[in-house]
């Protein structure tokens, strides 16, 4: 005889998967944060997509599907974002611990908000103009907290470079529906980290010095966790709504607290968790009556 469904335990695993991919995306942040202090954001960005492009290519292989033109075309517009926030999010993380990078990579969804009101002619709420504003105090608290003191012009780049990261990540949100509807989470990877390669293989000769065998090991690392973070959280949005999953997204910053403190002994502000916390609480304020789509909230961490 067949065993009863547990629906409180299935309904529990989805969000476990969540967690688990949230998780393996913050600490490759913590990984690549090294590489990129040791082989410059540029390389550690380079050669991580190399690695995922080789790991990826038997899994789109036996798929054997060229996308349609204009797939492609998302695709090859996806890529180039990418390679940009990334780049500007690890260039700027290492000029500040990585619990304040993640906390205002979570201003993107709100920029995804306008940006779609922009190009898509989406209507924008009272409430998640109410939302931004309190977002963008939270991001206040932050930068005030990063400029203060010993940092400097330094401070000042990083703070700017994670911000400009946010604003690409979410132009690339923009454009993530049309293509999750029509690729599997396996081709989207993989033409992801292709379409980096390419657009970063002619400055790689200049920007991207030959890894030596420790500064491999992070990137190949970095690659290892960015699949198994996809895939978690691939199978968890098959099998739960985005609403139930969304809040889960926000525990990447406690991930990467944790991830800073060990690796890189940062400690974690008060003017930190109450920056968080307003820009947390003005996305969870645009998203309710009709804000933010729920597939729109994440941050960076999730595509670098």
């Amino acid at each position: 005889m067949d065993r009863p469904i547990d629906h409180g335990t299935a309904r529990l695993w989805p969000l476990a998967a969540a967690i688990a991919g949230i998780a393996c995306y913050s600490v490759m942040d913590g990984v690549l944060k090294a590489a990129s202090l040791s082989l410059g954001a540029f390389a550690a960005i380079f050669w991580r997509s190399v690695v995922g492009l080789a790991l990826l290519a038997p899994a789109w292989g036996r798929q054997a599907r060229w996308p349609e033109r204009r797939l492609l075309l998302v695709h090859v517009a996806r890529g180039v974002l990418g390679a940009a926030m990334a780049i500007l999010f690890f260039d700027g993380v290492v000029r500040m611990p990585l619990a304040q990078a993640i906390g205002l990579s979570f201003i993107a969804p709100l920029q995804a908000l306008y940006l779609a009101a922009v190009m898509l002619g989406e209507r924008v709420h009272p409430r998640a103009v109410l939302g931004s504003l309190v977002a963008l105090a939270g991001v206040g608290i932050i930068a005030a907290s990063q400029v203060d003191g010993s940092q400097g012009t330094e401070g000042w780049r990083g703070l700017i470079e994670i911000l400009a990261s946010a604003t690409f990540y979410a132009t690339g949100l923009v454009l993530q529906r049309y293509q999750a509807q029509r690729a599997s989470p396996v081709e989207v990877a993989f033409f992801q980290n292709l379409v980096v390669v390419v657009v970063l293989a002619p400055a790689a000769a200049l920007w991207a010095p030959w890894p030596d065998g420790h500064e491999w090991m992070l990137v190949s690392v970095g690659a290892l966790l960015a699949t198994l973070s996809m895939l978690a959280i691939a199978w968890a949005y098959a099998r739960a709504e985005a609403q139930a999953l969304v809040p889960m997204e926000y525990t990447a910053f406690l991930w990467a607290a944790l991830v800073g403190w060990i690796a890189f002994a940062e400690p974690v502000t008060r003017a930190t968790i109450a920056g968080v916390g307003l820009i947390v609480l003005g996305c969870v304020m645009a998203v309710r009556r009709g804000g933010v789509p729920a597939d729109h909230l994440g941050g960076p961490a999730e595509s670098a």
